[in-house]
C-alpha cells in the first residue's frame, strides 16, 4: 500500500513538473487568455530553451529521487 502511495506521489510530482505546475493565470475557466506580448528585450531562444531544459531535468531528477525513497521506505516497512 505504501509503495503504491509513493509511486502515485512521484507520478503526481512528475506530472506537475512536466505541465509547468498548473495554470495560475487568475482567469475564470473557459475564458480565453489574452495573447502574450513578448518583452522588448527577449532572451535568445537557445538560452531560454537551455534554462527550461535544465529546470525540467532537475524536476524529473527530484521526482525520480522521491520515487526511489518511497520504494526504499516501502521495502523497509514490509
Amino acid at each position: 500500500m505504501r509503495r503504491a502511495l509513493g509511486i502515485a506521489a512521484a507520478a503526481l510530482v512528475a506530472t506537475a513538473a512536466l505541465t509547468g505546475c498548473g495554470g495560475g493565470s487568475g482567469q475564470a475557466a473557459g475564458t480565453p487568455a489574452a495573447p502574450a506580448t513578448p518583452p522588448a528585450t527577449a532572451p535568445a531562444a537557445g538560452a531560454t530553451d537551455s534554462s527550461q531544459l535544465n529546470a525540467m531535468e532537475q524536476k524529473v531528477d527530484a521526482a525520480e529521487s522521491a520515487a526511489a525513497a518511497a520504494d526504499s521506505d516501502a521495502a523497509q516497512n514490509n
